[in-house]
């Protein structure tokens, strides 16, 4: 009888474990309201075991790279820390001809309807788009949307194997993106005659997403295709998976690539369905007042407010693309791009690894490798960015500041989103052109920000605030120093780079 019991325990527990969840998918209404916070990952490197931290997976010491399995980990981890979407970059196989890096660059697309299996564990009997199911389905459990990366171009060995679908130049010779010498530029044709062969393709893609049970993708350079093919496509995904969210990797900066390759703006993009695009968060790094902030952060919201169906961004700060921000100003940095994600009208975006202080500095960068699993035997990388080439160590840094500060703003994300539905944007008068002041507003309650942009000096700042008095409820959520507040004004000292943040209650800011 005790044999039973512990079976019938034993089955239990092995049902609940790997029970179907019911998940039903709301990551469009989510975007729509600016209330995702997102976080780009990398399988490949994820949850890695780099047991002699020499920041390289070597399996014949029996270290892991990271798989879907061994991902499933870190779940507990992201949900605790506020994030409730995951950006998988490229899941899809991985070329390895004329390759950049020992594993081979995500982007370099080898294969439309399968999963890489670099990604699956060799310590599981499923298959790997069964390991990627049960990696999304344990996510879902956690209340985290999982939306996937859709490369742009494919790799040499595809063009191999289908030459019929890609660019050629009038020698006929395939076309070579600039910077990207392991892949090929696809033809998609142009509008009023796309490349329905290659939509195909794409069609593929999209039904081996919704058979795993992703929530929506990101088409990396989008606007390399022409409106109908992604009208198209969008169409097809949409009659099956109506809160499919479609995100596109552009920015009103984008430009053409060349004479023979089609070019979609951002704005058209949004016109043919796309849900949102990057915003072009990432030249913050670059403004030299706050002006520029305001007027970006203006420029958005009327142009998502031309299109009937809700669109929106996402805090494009710094993606996989971008240096690490421990790198650009330190953790200053950090700890203010997760204030701005968390306060600014937009989905909060971050790269794995910047949420602890990460600096993707590898000691392996650009020397000979040891072991290749491509015909590249060196171990390329871009210095200051997240590994996408080779089988390298988890991301992750060991700044505990950088990380509450994470934590905490998304918290607080969540906590304005509640109490704020659809709060303005109002840019404060400040006396410094280099500290940002504004405040996010409706009529029961205000959060007034304000940010130092000079990490080199401190700021004896005041700030412009209608009708405040020293009468109201202020409640401090990030400060370091208690700011004086007095009629109609705040006066601060910020530290090089530093944030504040207030809430105030029973207030409105017009």
């Amino acid at each position: 009888m005790k044999k039973i019991i512990l079976l019938a325990i034993a089955l239990f527990i092995g049902l609940k474990s790997y029970a179907a969840t019911v998940w039903i998918n709301d990551t469009r209404s989510q975007f729509q309201t600016n209330s995702l916070v997102i976080l780009g990952v990398n399988i490949r490197t994820f949850n890695a075991k780099d047991f002699n931290k020499n920041g390289i997976i070597e399996e014949r010491l029996g270290e892991q790279r990271g798989t879907f399995i061994n991902a499933i980990d870190r779940l507990d981890e992201l949900a605790m820390q506020g994030v409730n979407t995951i950006h998988l970059l490229p899941v899809t196989p991985v070329g390895k001809l004329k390759a950049m890096g020992t594993a081979g660059s995500l982007y370099a697309l080898n294969g439309f309807d399968e999963i890489n299996p670099q990604l699956a564990s060799k310590r599981s009997k499923l298959s790997p788009k069964e390991q990627a199911l049960r990696f999304i389905d344990e996510a879902h459990r956690r209340k985290i949307r999982v939306i996937v990366d859709l490369p742009s171009c494919a790799s040499y060995d595809f063009y191999l194997k289908h030459s019929l679908l890609f660019s050629t130049d009038v020698g006929g010779a395939p076309i070579v993106p600039a910077d990207w010498t392991d892949t090929r530029i696809l033809e998609a044709g142009k509008n009023g005659r796309i490349n329905l062969d290659l939509l195909d393709e794409y069609k593929k893609f999209i039904d081996m997403m919704l058979e795993i049970g992703t929530d929506g993708i990101v088409a990396n350079n989008a606007s390399m295709k022409p409106y109908d093919f992604w009208e198209a496509l969008i169409t097809y995904t949409r009659g099956k998976s109506p809160q499919f969210l479609f995100l596109a990797q552009a920015t009103d900066k984008d430009v053409p690539l060349g004479k023979n390759i089609p070019f979609t703006s951002y704005d058209k993009l949004l016109e043919a369905g796309f849900d949102g695009y990057y915003g072009g968060y990432s030249r913050f790094s670059d403004w030299q007042s706050a002006e520029e902030l305001y007027s970006h952060v203006k420029f958005n919201q009327k142009l998502i407010s031309k299109y009937k169906l809700i669109k929106s961004t996402i805090g494009s700060f710094a993606t996989h693309d971008n240096v690490s921000p421990m790198l650009t100003n330190g953790a200053p940095y950090a700890k203010m791009l997760s204030w701005l994600n968390a306060t600014l009208p937009l989905n909060a975006y971050y790269t794995d690894g910047i949420q602890s202080g990460d600096d993707y500095m590898y000691p392996w960068e650009n020397k000979k490798a040891t072991k290749t699993y491509t015909d590249d035997n060196f171990y390329f990388a871009q210095r200051g960015k997240l590994d996408i080439y080779n089988f390298s160590r988890k991301p992750g840094g060991t700044n505990g500041d950088v990380l509450q500060n994470f934590i905490l703003a998304n918290k607080f994300k969540y906590m304005m989103n509640q109490i704020m539905p659809e709060a303005n944007f109002v840019p404060l008068q400040t006396n410094s052109l280099n500290v940002f002041a504004y405040a996010r507003s409706n009529k029961k309650n205000a959060v007034i920000v304000i940010g130092n942009m000079d990490f080199s000096n401190m700021q004896n700042v005041k700030v412009s605030v209608p009708h405040l008095t020293d009468k109201v409820s202020i409640t401090p959520v990030k400060i370091d120093d208690i700011p004086v507040i007095q009629r109609n004004r705040i006066n601060a000292i910020l530290a090089p780079g530093e944030v504040q943040v207030l809430l105030v209650k029973d207030f409105s800011i017009k």
